[in-house]
């Protein structure tokens, strides 16, 4: 694998350098790509503080999830969205990973087809490959021979996934609003839902999925809108955020504007993967993942359930559970005091090396 800069780092990484100087604690960003064996390539950004190397803190994989990329999940432009700023300006240096069929990676020839042509593209197997490579590239940038990983929604699965098969790689795990599979229930994913196939049932939806999907700006909204417990939403979410995400989202996809309404593709992988977690179909086992591990889960969540991580954190060997009651799906996105701020604690807390896991909290 071999890390090329994109072609506007130059431009790009002045514009950051620049800008950093009004205020402090400030950030650099570099975008880079890891090319496959495939001919494929990775998108990869990196963030850390401005004036030199981060400190003893060790470099930190983010993971998007289902449908949005990893940039507009977790690096937008606005004050309260950014995970990797906050992360960078603790000491660490992150990594914004985008799977191949998001955002600026590589995308399947088939996702240039009519979705239902194709089967659900980038199942577990093909995201935990992307994490390998891009963990490998990541060692070399940061010299540090162990990464810590944290995964959002579906990128919790597939980072779990890949820490299962690669317990050695990973220093420490991050899981939030994340999918198990112990339980064969769930009222918006499993039995009943859109997900499974009406004249099949226990299987996924692929003649209402096909390989990718198309997301508007008004559907990233629908699920978050219905998780917040206020009437103004705007009192849970800032709407900078919110419009920075949307706008990110769709500009991740440069296809999104042929469309009427405007909108990027996903790949359906993630779905068909998460109606099998849904529906009690394990692909991985928590008892494998040896590293100290955090579940952390909202309590107004849609996605996963209780159970997954009080499941996750009975089995694995090291593993602490943060709940915040009263956050929603996107606790990341939201108001520092509707829950950003407790999460943000406890994932920086967890992420420095000298802390040791309560076991079963």
């Amino acid at each position: 694998m071999i890390d090329r800069l994109a072609p506007a780092l130059a431009g790009a990484l002045l514009i950051t350098t620049n800008l950093a100087t009004a205020a402090e604690p400030a950030v650099v960003r570099i975008d880079r790509h890891v090319d496959l064996a495939t001919g494929e390539h990775l998108f990869v950004r990196e963030v850390r503080r401005a004036g030199g190397p981060a400190d003893v803190n060790s470099a930190v994989l983010l993971l998007h999830g289902a449908r949005v990329p990893g940039v507009a999940s977790f690096d937008l432009s606005v004050e309260g969205g950014s995970l990797a700023a906050d992360l960078a300006e603790a000491g660490h240096l992150v990594y914004i990973l985008d799977l191949r069929g998001y955002g600026q990676s590589s995308r399947p020839a088939a996702m240039a087809h009519p979705a239902i042509d194709s089967a659900p593209l980038i199942r577990t197997n093909e995201a935990v490959a992307d994490i390998a490579a891009a963990v490998d590239a990541i060692t070399e940038w940061s010299g540090d021979t162990q990464v810590s990983i944290v995964g959002w929604a579906t990128g919790g699965h597939w980072a779990a996934a890949f820490a299962a098969e690669h317990p050695r790689t990973v220093e420490r795990l991050v899981l939030y609003n994340t999918l198990y599979g112990r339980s064969n229930e769930h009222k918006s994913l499993g039995h009943g839902s859109p997900l499974e196939d009406p004249l099949k049932p226990g299987q996924f939806n692929i003649s209402s999925f096909g390989g990718y999907r198309f997301n508007t700006r008004a559907s990233l909204f629908t699920a978050w809108d219905n998780s917040i417990p206020a009437p103004d939403k705007t009192t849970w979410r800032d709407p900078r955020v919110a419009g920075a995400y949307a706008d990110a989202a769709l500009a991740s996809d440069e296809t999104s504007v042929t469309r009427e309404p405007p909108s990027f593709r996903s790949p359906s992988g993630a779905m068909a993967d998460s109606f099998e977690l849904a529906v009690g179909k394990r692909q991985w086992a928590a008892s494998a993942l040896t590293m100290p591990v955090m579940v952390v889960r909202s309590g107004r969540d849609f996605w996963s359930r209780a159970q997954d991580a009080q499941d996750i954190v009975t089995e694995a060997p090291r593993a602490e559970l943060v709940t915040i009651p009263e956050a929603t799906h996107f606790v990341h996105l939201d108001r520092a005091d509707a829950g950003r701020d407790v999460f943000l604690r406890a994932v920086t807390r967890f992420l420095e090396p000298s802390h040791t896991p309560q076991v079963g909290e």
